[in-house]
């Protein structure tokens, strides 16, 4: 019977000796803190800002009433 793939990739991950795990490990770490989290974070701020700017085009700016 066949393992799923989840368990086949924990597999091979757990064979690879001490210091190549660490290594690929600070690889994942330093590409998910440079790249994809500042890239997220870069999308959010700006699609709130979009939210934002469709809101007030639609009700206006705020002021005194």
């Amino acid at each position: 019977m066949n393992s799923p793939p989840d368990a086949q990739a924990r597999s091979a991950a757990s064979n690879l000796p001490i210091g190549s795990r660490g290594r690929l490990e600070a690889v994942a770490f330093a590409i998910l803190a440079v790249l994809i989290w500042p890239i997220i974070a870069v999308g959010v701020v700006a699609g709130w800002g979009f939210l934002v700017w469709m809101y007030y085009l639609f009700t206006g700016p705020p002021g005194p009433v």
